[in-house]
């Protein structure tokens, strides 16, 4: 009989936080409309930086992650089957490689880039009355079909009485096992751990990693950007950026590299790789993204393109600006070399 006056104190309590909720939502609304003219200088500053969904930026990402089409289409582990073989003319495979081609720029759209969600900490009532009835946590969740998860009424009572919204890690979990998403598990796979991802690094499996992440975690979690933060700094540690290039994780570990201003290792792969137009885009966007950067004032000051926008991004802002002096010098002595070697006619 305790348990069920529990059972019918914790309900009532639910219903009243409902009604609740559904009031506060108007004001809610009110307050936001009044705390707009409060935050609009703010939002002009913020919105005045490119952000990674700017048709520009993506164009630049998009052009520099590369298209190898023997990379995106290589064989991957899963079951084994006889390989299909088909005779084609040279018109049809040029066909069947231009659909390809669309293939591998679908299977290379970057992942969504989002900024970080802020914790829940949204305590609805404290109700002494419940202190001490139960050991246990009840959470309410509303298990409704065709709402967004993002909008589900989630809710924690707690032993001590209190009643509190469900964390983002609560949420996900709960979300997790009322509507199961594939691949994903209710506990984090062990080798997200920090020693476990050391390990998975030294056997440069990086991709598998960020797209293990892509499923276990939400986008905008804690957990998904520190993931995401420790495959990118091992990157760029150890001049790794081929295991990602032609990935769809390319653009986004360039754009962490860019917002942390720390693009000289990229810069300077892209030129030993020859890949110079790669290299200029990546100091185009760097600007972009720091316009109040001597680099990107003194490019805007003399109009510079190609070469001498890599020159000015090296002495204005380059921590290796010799080394990259050097790439530059080896390239254009190459370019000289190739130009002299074509016959006159």
């Amino acid at each position: 009989m305790a348990a069920l006056g529990t059972a019918r104190c914790l309900f009532r309590s639910y219903s009243r936080v409902k009604n609740v909720q559904k009031s506060k939502q108007v004001l809610v609304r009110c307050s936001v409309r009044t705390l707009c003219s409060d935050t609009q200088d703010n939002a002009l500053s913020d919105n005045a930086k490119p952000q990674i969904t700017d048709p520009a930026v993506q164009d630049i990402l998009t052009r520099i992650t590369g298209l190898d089409l023997q990379k995106v289409f290589r064989p991957m582990k899963q079951e084994l089957k006889p390989p299909s073989y088909k005779l084609m003319t040279d018109e049809q495979l040029e066909q069947a490689t231009e659909l390809a081609r669309e293939q591998a720029k679908k299977l290379l759209k970057m992942p969504p880039i989002l900024p970080e969600r802020k914790p829940i900490n949204d305590v609805l009532s404290e109700d002494k009355i419940l202190d001490g009835m139960d050991t246990a946590k009840y959470v309410f969740t509303d298990i409704t079909y065709n709402i967004p998860h993002r909008e589900r009424f989630i809710v924690v009572r707690e032993p001590s009485g209190t009643l509190r919204k469900a964390t983002w890690e609560e949420r996900d979990r709960l979300v997790q096992t009322y509507f199961p998403k594939e691949g994903r598990k209710l506990v984090a796979p062990l080798i997200f751990k920090e020693e476990n991802l050391k390990m998975v690094f030294s056997q440069d499996r990086h991709e598998d990693v960020l797209d293990l992440c892509l499923v276990q975690f939400e986008p905008d979690s804690s957990e998904y950007f520190r993931v995401h933060a420790a495959t990118y700094e091992d990157l760029d540690k150890h001049n790794k950026y081929e295991l990602l290039r032609s990935t769809r994780h390319f653009g986004g570990m360039a754009w962490y590299l860019l917002n942390a201003r720390r693009v000289d290792g990229l810069i300077l792969d892209m030129l030993k790789k020859e890949l110079f137009q790669d290299a200029v885009s990546l100091v185009s966007l760097f600007n972009m993204v720091h316009p109040n950067s001597e680099s990107a004032q003194e490019a805007a000051r003399e109009q510079a393109t190609g070469t001498n926008l890599l020159k000015i991004y090296a002495q204005k802002e380059s921590q290796r600006s010799g080394y990259i002096e050097l790439a530059l010098q080896a390239y254009e002595q190459m370019a000289a070399n190739s130009s002299a070697a074509i016959p006159l006619r």
